[in-house]
């Protein structure tokens, strides 16, 4: 298929794989108004469209401790039970209004006590609003399958009650564990003991690397038993010219998903712009890359818009979103069933779907020229 046969198509309408998006990252801009007005809390603009441009400004600084300042704003609103619950409940209505069946969303704990709440508390309200949201999307006759990932965080110490309450949390909600926060100087392998305890219990692990630091922090990570990496896209720098170097190769041959998000790497400096950016060049190495959004709020996006992006930029059709949809659904988190069930049912039927309206659009064409 041509890339004209994906530009034709509203993005949003195709069924899309999610793993990679942060809860705190995706606050509504009219949630920020609401709940800073709710706790006495100064908002950084006195409306919503302002707080959209506020947040988006203050990220697009091509610095990720920059970067990364700007979720100070947001998780000074979620320290409470009912504004993690909201969040978490319209992160699946945005998802479900993006053409997303199937969505993680990550988030660190530890940075929700602030008010009094437990661990268990904070990961219980994420959850009760996760399912709100999944039974909304439901109730309009819609389909989602939707999962939590527990971070921690780079530049602390590591925390065994992160693992103990993923492992209690297996198959009520809880999918995985993540390490996020800064990465150039706070390795991974601080943190190895935790993420193989995780593992040889049935965690699976993603680990953020390969955005601010390079190959060797990808080759830490995997050391650390990572099945997917937060972006990854570093791992550009040991291809050169087609050839492959030893890192990339055992990516690729460990089938090791990217986990890649553009607009969010072209704001922290990885990358100066959408054609300098190896999201494709990944792709056409063996790489098996999906597509998120990772801060709809810091990036103002989406992930059908991260993909147009991709579509405008690289040239990809209808085949190359499908794969890229699939890698998403097939290297998810939850379990194996449900994920073979949207799979066959939603996101391989649309695809056919609009390859079948995308001929008959061309045959329409080809009428009229004659």
């Amino acid at each position: 298929m041509t890339a004209s046969d994906a530009s034709d198509l509203d993005l949003r309408a195709l069924p899309k794989g999610v793993l990679h998006d942060h809860l705190d990252g995706g606050v509504r801009p009219q949630t920020v108004l609401d709940l800073s007005r709710e706790l006495g809390i100064e908002p950084p603009a006195p409306t919503a469209e302002g707080i959209a441009d506020w947040f988006a400004d203050a990220a697009d600084s091509g610095s990720l401790p920059r970067y990364l300042e700007t979720f100070a704003r947001v998780l000074e609103l979620m320290q409470t039970p009912d504004s993690l619950r909201r969040v978490a409940r319209e992160f699946v209505e945005d998802m479900a209004a993006d053409g997303v069946v199937y969505a993680e969303t990550r988030w660190a704990p530890e940075q929700h006590l602030e008010s009094g709440l437990s661990m268990e508390e904070a990961v219980d309200a994420v959850q009760a609003g996760l399912d709100e949201g999944t039974a909304q999307v439901e109730a309009a006759g819609d389909r989602i399958l939707v999962g939590q990932i527990l971070c921690q965080m780079r530049q602390n110490a590591p925390r065994e009650e992160i693992v103990d309450l993923a492992i209690a949390r297996q198959g009520r909600g809880v999918v995985g564990i993540d390490l996020a926060g800064p990465e150039d100087g706070f390795p991974a392998s601080r943190f190895r003991p935790q993420l193989e305890r995780a593992r040889a219990a049935g965690v699976h692990v993603t680990i953020h690397a390969g955005e601010a630091a390079g190959v060797d922090s990808i080759a830490d990570a995997l050391d650390c038993g990572a099945e997917r990496l937060g972006h990854g896209v570093r791992l550009i720098d040991d291809i050169d010219a087609g050839v492959v170097g030893p890192t990339a190769r055992r990516v690729r041959e460990d089938g090791v998903v990217l986990e890649v998000c553009p607009s969010s790497n072209l704001q922290t400096g990885a990358f100066a712009d959408m054609p300098s950016h190896p999201v494709d060049a990944l792709r056409r190495a063996g790489m098996r890359v999906a597509v998120s959004s990772d801060n709809r709020l810091m990036s103002r996006t989406w992930t059908s818009r991260e993909l147009g992006r991709i579509v405008d930029t690289f040239s990809w059709g209808l085949d190359e979103l499908e794969q890229a949809a699939l890698i998403g659904l097939d290297n998810g988190f939850a379990p194996g069933e449900q994920r073979r069930a949207l799979r066959e049912e939603v996101v391989v039927s649309a695809y056919q779907a609009a390859r079948i309206a995308a001929e008959s659009r061309a045959d329409g064409d080809s009428g009229q020229a004659l």
